[in-house]
């Protein structure tokens, strides 16, 4: 059974803001308005490798936080549209970039051999939780759970591999809908015992309803 991985901020726990470089930028379609909802990757130069993900707003704008020192690009990618990326950019560990507008091309071809696919937005981003559908990406790949929560919008990870969420600590991991028991250096470990493959999908809800 594949395993759904959520996790939850409970408003019970003290806040503790995230601070570090950030990488900000605004994605347009072809006739040139935001394109909200659109899936942002942060990849490494050296080999195009997935750093974090994000979505854009309803401005079409989207924003990295607390990214360490390295060269980097920024892809964007939109239902009707071609993969868009931006230039090379370095961070050094002071100062904020802000990236050049990003417009994306529709995507055209030849009607008569069109193939229609069912298949889930990398991200989908709805009224009570964003959720990384982890299946049948190349994020499901040789990665583990707490890899994936690492690369997932809004989640960071400490030295310690402690979680925290939107700047928020006490995150309450759900698998499979029932919280776990564990925490700290054993939630680690068994995180990092979930191959990717094995998971679904991650959940990430900030304002948990009455049902958590």
């Amino acid at each position: 059974m594949k395993k759904i991985l959520s996790g939850i901020v409970s408003v019970i726990f003290l806040t503790s803001f995230v601070y570090g470089q950030q990488v900000t930028g605004l994605v347009k379609n072809s006739e040139g308005k935001p394109a909200e909802k659109s899936t942002i990757s942060l990849l490494r130069a050296k080999d195009s490798s997935t750093t974090k993900l994000s979505a854009t707003n309803k401005e079409g704008k989207f924003s990295f936080a607390a990214i360490n020192p390295g060269r980097y690009l920024v892809s964007a990618t939109y239902i009707g549209h071609k993969t868009a990326y931006s230039s090379v950019f370095e961070l050094t560990g002071t100062g904020d970039v802000n990236l050049a507008e990003i417009s994306l091309v529709k995507q055209t071809g030849d009607l008569q051999n069109v193939t229609i696919l069912a298949k889930k937005p990398l991200i989908e981003v709805k009224a009570d939780k964003t959720i990384l559908n982890v299946e049948g990406t190349i994020n499901s790949t040789g990665n583990d759970a707490l890899e994936l929560l690492r690369k997932s919008p809004g989640v960071t990870l400490d030295k310690d591999d402690n979680i925290s969420m939107s700047g928020k600590n006490g995150v309450q991991v759900y698998i499979d809908g029932k919280p776990s028991p564990l925490s700290g250096a054993d939630l680690t470990a068994y995180l990092k015992s979930i191959q990717s493959s094995q998971i679904e999908s991650i959940e990430l809800i900030t304002n948990p309803s009455a049902k958590y």
